[in-house]
C-alpha cells in the first residue's frame, strides 16, 4: 500500500514539474524574443490565457510542438475561406485575412463571420469525444451484466452518479429530479473534465474562457425560465403582501434577478479558473523578472517559484471538482425555485 501511494506521488510530482518546465520554457522563450522591446509580463500572460488561432504546446531546442488550427471565414458575395492557421501567422496576411491583436480581421475592414477552429473550440471537441467514449462504454457495461458489481471504469463514474442525483438533485428537485438530471449530469461532468484537461501542458483553458461560462449559465436561464411554474412568476410579477404602489419597483428588481443569477454563475466559473492559471504563470514569471535584474537572483527565486506553482498545480485538482461541483449545485437550486410548488 505504502509503495503504491509513493508510486501515485510520483507520478503527480513528475507530472507537475513536467507541466511548470513546459512553461517556464515557453515564458523563457517569448520573453527572449521581447527584450529588445522590454520584458512585459502582463502581455506575455494575457497572450497564455486567452483564445488563438494555433495550439502551441511547447517548444524544445528547435522543435516547435504547434498544431495550425482550420481558420473558417464567411463573407456576403464571397462565401467561405478555409485555410490554415499557419499562412496568417507570424504577422502575414493570405486572401486579404490577417491576425491582428489576437483576432482575425479583414485587412480592408469588411464584415465577416468567423466560423474558425480555435484552440477553445477543438478542446471543447476533444472533451466532448471523451466524454461520449466514457459514458457509452459504461453504459454498455451496465446493459451486458445488470447483476454484476461494477468494475474498472463503470466503478469510478457510478459514485460520482449518485453523488449528483443523490446529494444535489434529489434534495433540491424532489420528484422532477429525473427530468433535469441529464442536464445536471452534462454540466457537471463537462465543466470538470475541460478543467481537468486545462492542467494538462499546453492544454486550453476552456471553463476560463468567458463566452463558454456566458454560454453554460445561458442554458440554465433558458431552463429555470421556460420551467418555471405559474407560482414562480407570480413571485416575480405580482408578489403577495407588497403595496401596489411598489410593484413597479419589485418587477425591476425581480426581472434584474433572472439576469443576475445566471450572471453569478458565469462570473463565478470564470474567475476561479482563469485565476488558478494566472498565479500559476505568474510564479513562474517571477524567476525572469528576478532574472532581469540579476542572474542570481533568478536562480534563487527559482526554487521558490517551482515549488509554489506545484502547490498551486495540485491545488487545482481540488478547484476543478469544485468548480464543476458550484456550477450544478446552483443550477439545480435555481431550477428548483422555478419548479416548486407554492406550498414549498
Amino acid at each position: 500500500m505504502i509503495s503504491k501511494r509513493f508510486s501515485i506521488l510520483c507520478v503527480l510530482f513528475f507530472f507537475f514539474g513536467f507541466s511548470n518546465l513546459l512553461a517556464s520554457e515557453a515564458i523563457q522563450k517569448e520573453s527572449t524574443n521581447q527584450e529588445e522591446k522590454g520584458f512585459d509580463f502582463g502581455e506575455l500572460l494575457m497572450h497564455h490565457v486567452k483564445d488563438a488561432y494555433e495550439w502551441h504546446f511547447f517548444t524544445l531546442a528547435n522543435f516547435d510542438a504547434t498544431i495550425y488550427l482550420p481558420i473558417i471565414a464567411y463573407k456576403n458575395g464571397e462565401g467561405f475561406e478555409v485555410f490554415s492557421s499557419r499562412k496568417v501567422s507570424d504577422g502575414n496576411s493570405y486572401h486579404g485575412y490577417e491576425i491582428e491583436e489576437g483576432h482575425l480581421r479583414r485587412q480592408d475592414g469588411s464584415k465577416f463571420f468567423d466560423l474558425s477552429i480555435t484552440k477553445v473550440v477543438a478542446s471543447i471537441f476533444i472533451s466532448a469525444i471523451l466524454l461520449l467514449l466514457i459514458f457509452i462504454r459504461v453504459a454498455r457495461k451496465y446493459k451486458g451484466n445488470e447483476k454484476k458489481a461494477p468494475h474498472g471504469l463503470q466503478a469510478f463514474m457510478e459514485p460520482l452518479v449518485l453523488f449528483i442525483r443523490d446529494d444535489v438533485a434529489k434534495p433540491i428537485l424532489g420528484d422532477k429530479t429525473y427530468f433535469y438530471l441529464p442536464y445536471l449530469l452534462s454540466i457537471f461532468f463537462f465543466i470538470w473534465i475541460n478543467n481537468m484537461l486545462g492542467l494538462l501542458p499546453g492544454a486550453a483553458n476552456v471553463t476560463g474562457n468567458i463566452a463558454i461560462t456566458c454560454t453554460l449559465a445561458i442554458f440554465t436561464m433558458i431552463i429555470v425560465n421556460v420551467s418555471g411554474n405559474k407560482h414562480y412568476w407570480l413571485e416575480i410579477f405580482l408578489p403577495p403582501g407588497i403595496p401596489l404602489w411598489l410593484l413597479p419597483i419589485m418587477w425591476i428588481v425581480e426581472i434584474m434577478g433572472i439576469f443576475t443569477k445566471p450572471f453569478a454563475l458565469m462570473v463565478r466559473l470564470f474567475a476561479n479558473m482563469i485565476s488558478g492559471h494566472m498565479i500559476i504563470l505568474s510564479i513562474i514569471g517571477l524567476i525572469f523578472l528576478f532574472g532581469e535584474m540579476s542572474q542570481g537572483l533568478g536562480w534563487g527565486i527559482a526554487l521558490f517559484s517551482v515549488a509554489m506553482s506545484t502547490f498551486m498545480l495540485s491545488l487545482d485538482l481540488l478547484v476543478a471538482a469544485l468548480q464543476a461541483y458550484i456550477f450544478t449545485i446552483l443550477s439545480a437550486l435555481f431550477i428548483g425555485l422555478a419548479v416548486q410548488d407554492a406550498q414549498h
